[in-house]
């Protein structure tokens, strides 16, 4: 396993009556991360933020291209980007315990936290394809180039580590600032690694090694 300490390339924020950080994801041009009871928006490149959806945001958030995927207590809702609206929900897998949320392989996947695992679900019916193990609490997981990476916090520290998505060998580790908590993760389909903060309204952008 290659280990190494997270570099962190840009911190965005703190973005106004943002306590914390539930969950991120990446639309292609905009991040958007999860606030409690809204999405935001904000350019990668100046930092400023641009618009906001007034929709329950308790966890992770993903985007299939078309629609968000968000995590709302035991729920996650289908909600289409222009209008807000909440178009569909199916049951969470972890029942309200869950974690992170990413769109890979036309599936959802999603951390569930406590119980340290990795579900691949079924995005019309919420079923379980495949569940992966980790060691730790799972707070944010993302794909990017077939690379399945997913961000842990425990004991006040947190890593991001990429894993084998069949076996859930960890394979490579960047460990984040003591005290720096991650709670989300999305790739921006490059070198970018964005990550919500467990105590404060800031995402950092980590550098993916290549």
């Amino acid at each position: 396993m290659k280990q190494s300490a997270a570099e962190i390339l840009r911190e965005y924020g703190p973005f106004a009556d943002v306590e914390r950080v539930h969950g991120v994801s990446f639309d292609g041009n905009s991040v958007w991360f999860a606030s409690g009871e809204k999405l935001n928006a904000f350019d990668p490149e100046s930092g400023q933020a641009l618009r906001s959806i007034d929709v329950a945001a308790h966890a992770g958030t993903a985007y299939d291209g078309q629609h968000f995927f968000q995590l709302a207590n035991d729920l996650i809702q289908k909600i289409d980007p222009g209008t807000g609206q909440v178009l569909a929900t199916i049951p969470a897998p972890g029942g309200g315990g869950d974690s992170g949320l990413t769109w890979a392989e036309g599936t959802l996947w999603v951390g569930q936290y406590r119980e340290r695992k990795i579900h691949q679900i079924d995005p019309e019916t919420g079923a379980i394809l495949r569940t992966i193990e980790s060691n730790r609490f799972v707070t944010g997981v993302t794909w990017v180039d077939g690379e399945l990476w997913h961000a842990t916090w425990e004991g006040e520290q947190s890593d991001l580590r990429r894993v084998d998505p069949q076996s859930g060998k960890v394979l490579e580790k960047l460990d984040m600032p003591a005290g720096m908590g991650v709670s989300g993760l999305e790739s921006d389909g490059g070198d970018r690694l964005y990550c919500g903060s467990t105590s404060a309204g800031v995402v950092r952008a980590v550098r993916r090694p290549r």
